[in-house]
């Protein structure tokens, strides 16, 4: 891990999960320092295109802004492994169809690393013409990575899919903002990609996946991480 890795991972935001420590990283990505290992979700490249296919018309520009977001992230820590937790691309047509400036800049982003495709709901097939290795879930240490958080009890699980945001109110001020979720046994991680919602961490859910007491929303702030604990958290 490059010494600028090592200073950011000293900022709000380090947490531990199952015993492995681990940075939320206000962009939206997760880094674990003594794997050297980025994480990763939803990302959804190609969604506008997949729209467009429908005849939903929408600005073309979502695949180059998550690309250039994530190459500045990837530049940043210099990860040996790379995670993409599934929702890679928003459908089984994205990653044929993708152009091929598009392809070249993932390529790019993908040479002399390991990275994983984690198959999702939106991409059950490994994408076609790309490198990386494609698996349902994948276990790094004490960790488990899939892409839909399990209902059973699943310590150290690492997920996406449900794209957590988290609501407070502050002086009569209502902030909403996406976040990384977690209790300490398991997290579920903020969508990354450009076009992608949000889902309350208190909506239903999400019911059953954290113990509420020791809920802890990670909101994506302006340079920093915001930890709030459970008790100030408002549903909306």
């Amino acid at each position: 891990m490059n010494e600028s890795a090592v200073q950011l991972a000293r900022r709000p935001g380090e947490i531990l999960i199952a015993g492995e420590r681990a940075l939320c990283n206000e962009h939206g990505v997760l880094y674990f320092p003594e794997f050297e290992l980025l994480v990763v979700s939803d990302l959804h490249l190609e969604k506008g295109a997949a729209y467009a296919r429908r005849g939903s018309m929408v600005p073309p520009y979502d695949t180059q802004a998550t690309l250039l977001r994530l190459a500045a992230i990837i530049a940043h820590y210099d990860p040996r492994r790379v995670i993409s937790l599934g929702d890679s691309f928003h459908d089984g047509k994205g990653a044929a169809l993708m152009p091929e400036v598009f392809r070249l800049q993932l390529a790019a982003l993908m040479a002399g690393r390991e990275w994983f495709w984690v198959t999702g709901n939106h991409d059950p097939e490994p994408p076609v013409g790309l490198p990386g290795e494609t698996v349902q879930e994948l276990a790094v240490g004490a960790l488990t990575f899939r892409h839909e958080p399990s209902r059973a009890p699943a310590a150290g699980e690492i997920a996406g899919h449900l794209h957590p945001c988290a609501r407070i109110v502050q002086r009569g001020r209502s902030v909403r903002r996406r976040c990384f979720a977690s209790d300490g046994s398991r997290l579920i991680m903020p969508a990354f990609g450009s076009l992608t919602g949000s889902l309350n961490v208190l909506d239903r859910a999400y019911a059953g996946l954290f113990q509420r007491s020791a809920l802890m929303a990670y909101m994506l702030g302006a340079g920093r991480i915001y930890p709030i604990a459970s008790a100030m958290l408002r549903p909306g």
